[in-house]
């Protein structure tokens, strides 16, 4: 084989990640199996596109080998094909962060983050867990959560919250973390509970960073 066909093959293959990249939809398919391993159903009604519009998507994700399946039934359900995929999605997203003005733009355009406030950080939040300092809970839906949560996590998704306000104590700072940092579940739940009197703030990024870092988590069976 000469040298120049062996580029050719190369970096073909190579490209055929970069092609299965190259869709806003399927970078929101990656980003949404981050959190857990889903239907078909239940990705397209998260993303409000039809369910053949999505099953096309994951089937050039799959056939790039970025995403894996399996029967339930009658149902096929989707997962990352690995935590190097993960890492892959948010290496692509932090050069489009460092790289394109226009990430930034559509940010302050949007009003996402605007009033982000102060964070606790990844290591200040072991520091302080470990002594007992704080109360760390997880804002994401419970089938993300069953999936895999930082430990010591409660479960206290964002629509359920204010119905359990009473069950968390008012005498230490409460940690919300969710699914990244541009999900704003864990902003609407500080923001809840700062009117009701909490001291709360969120974490510095959510659960793919942590998993990427390889950082300590306690993950579930799936559901």
């Amino acid at each position: 084989m000469s040298h120049r066909s062996f580029k050719n093959h190369l970096y073909a293959e190579f490209g055929r990640v970069g092609s299965a990249l190259a869709s806003e939809k399927r970078l929101e398919l990656l980003d949404l199996l981050a959190q857990a391993p889903r239907h078909v159903d239940s990705l397209a009604t998260e993303m409000e596109v039809s369910v053949a519009n999505v099953s096309q998507h994951l089937q050039v994700l799959r056939t790039a080998r970025l995403v894996e399946s399996e029967k339930e039934g009658t149902k096929v359900r989707y997962r990352l094909a690995g935590e190097d995929v993960l890492r892959l999605w948010l290496a692509l997203r932090s050069v489009a962060e460092a790289r394109l003005a226009d990430v930034g733009q559509v940010v302050r355009d949007f009003g996402v983050l605007a009033d982000e406030g102060p964070v606790v950080s990844r290591d200040e939040l072991a520091e302080r867990a470990a002594r007992g300092e704080l109360i760390l809970i997880d804002v994401r839906p419970t089938i993300e959560y069953a999936h895999g949560h930082l430990p010591g996590a409660l479960s206290m998704p964002v629509a359920a919250l204010p119905s359990l306000l009473g069950e968390l104590p008012r005498d230490k700072p409460i940690v919300a973390y969710c699914r990244g940092a541009y999900c704003l579940f864990a902003d609407e739940a500080v923001a809840l509970l700062r009117q009701n009197g909490f001291d709360a703030v969120r974490l510095d990024g959510g659960w793919p960073e942590w998993w990427a870092e390889g950082r300590a988590v306690a993950a579930g069976p799936d559901p």
